[in-house]
């Protein structure tokens, strides 16, 4: 099953997600310039907001290359040796498993994405065969001693040593490592196929960037100095976006619980608790999900206005064309673009057939009149954020 989740949200002044030289992104779309927020930024956020709405914990991964640093201090709260020590035997573990280690840190080469127990898999393994990892130091830091010898070189690691980099590599019931999936370059058997596909959202309308001149002063100068102390711009825009991201809960069941999974109806309560919690908290935290670049400094917490949520068997249609012909100079930008939005699913689904559909469900801030005309045919409409949430569940067979 498919959810896919198309919203409106307009922000006022911002710079919610930079480029190389500090200006809000852009696309180039339909012939015109739109404000754009890249979807790296959005998962960010959105994971970020995981726990706030019903993952714990001990659900959500981590991206780090620290993983030896913090499989020494485990080893040294062991008593196995001294600190420095240990995390020298652990880079040597990761070695091990094929993975590049930095010369100057002793870090992972890239951000490994891991679960919460990959830092306890990663000791238990180095004091299982900490003899034949110190040879392994040993040898290492006579290389490094001897100045004309070559870096490290990758090794493939053995079959003893995949069984163990399995454990510290394992993802299952991982839940963001589960949505968001992961690649990982030296091992391709430890990446996980995303569950879930998120667009960089662009605005409905042409867009030009704009910038904020301002100055500071000192506040103990003479009053005899002039009165700017430091001068500068930031650069910002504003914007209704369209967002749009899908979740393939066949996916998802696969990644939390393996590929021989059983349909959601014949899990075991608890696995079926935290496939329906994950499912949940996705939805909930796009929902909620804004980029945190410059709020301190122009404060743009808003909320999604336009809610259309689908649940399918098969298919995804991104409704990005919609404002191909981007949104003019209207009165009501919202209401225009909202109106953009649902016509144009309306339109596919007349075009291409609607077989696949288990249920649409939309919701509003807008509670007037006139919004009935709004919304796509057929749909469910849903008075809060928890009936939509639970309504496209249910529609999922959740």
């Amino acid at each position: 099953m498919i959810i896919e989740l198309h919203l409106l949200q307009s922000f006022p002044v911002s710079n919610l997600n930079r480029d190389d030289i500090g200006q809000p992104k852009t696309v180039r779309f339909g012939g015109v310039t739109r404000a754009r927020i890249s979807s790296q930024s959005l998962k960010r956020a959105a994971r970020e907001l995981f726990t706030s709405h019903g993952l714990e914990t001990g659900d959500i991964g981590r991206r780090t290359k620290q993983l030896p640093e913090r499989a020494g201090i485990l080893l040294a709260e062991r008593g196995k040796c001294e600190v420095g020590r240990a995390q020298l035997v652990a880079q040597e573990a990761l070695a091990a498993f094929g993975f590049g280690v930095t010369e100057d840190r002793g870090r992972s080469e890239y951000l490994l994405y891991v679960g919460p127990a990959a830092v306890e898999h990663l000791a238990d393994y180095c004091e299982k065969r900490w003899d034949i990892l110190e040879k392994a130091l040993e040898k290492e830091e006579k290389r490094k001693a001897d100045a004309k010898k070559a870096s490290r070189t990758k090794v493939k690691p053995t079959q003893k040593e995949l069984i163990e980099a399995r454990k510290v590599f394992d993802s299952s019931r991982v839940a963001d490592i589960a949505l968001f999936g992961r690649m990982i370059a030296d091992n391709q058997d430890f990446s996980v196929i995303s569950a879930s596909q998120v667009a960089h959202s662009i605005s409905t309308h042409a867009v030009a960037n704009e910038f904020d001149f301002y100055t500071a002063m000192d506040d103990m100068r003479p009053a005899e100095e002039p009165a700017a102390d430091m001068m500068g711009t930031i650069d910002y825009n504003a914007a209704c976006y369209y967002r749009y991201a899908n979740l393939d809960t066949d996916r998802l069941l696969r990644n939390l619980f393996g590929e021989e999974s059983v349909p959601p109806e014949e899990l075991s309560a608890e696995d079926k608790t935290l496939l329906v919690r994950s499912v949940r908290a996705w939805l909930r935290a796009f929902v909620h999900a804004v980029p945190r670049g410059k709020q301190n400094s122009m404060a743009a917490p808003t909320v999604p206005d336009v809610l259309l949520g689908v649940a399918r068997t098969d298919g995804a249609w991104s409704l990005a064309n919609a404002f191909l012909s981007p949104v003019g100079d209207v009165a009501d930008l919202m209401d225009t673009s909202a109106r953009r939005m649902t016509g144009y699913f309306d339109q596919i689904r007349d075009f291409y057939g609607d077989e696949e559909l288990r249920g649409v469900h939309y919701g509003s801030l807008d509670p007037s009149g006139g919004l009935s005309d709004r919304q796509p045919r057929g749909c469910q409409e849903a008075k809060g954020i928890d009936a939509f949430v639970e309504g496209l569940i249910g529609s999922a067979g959740l």
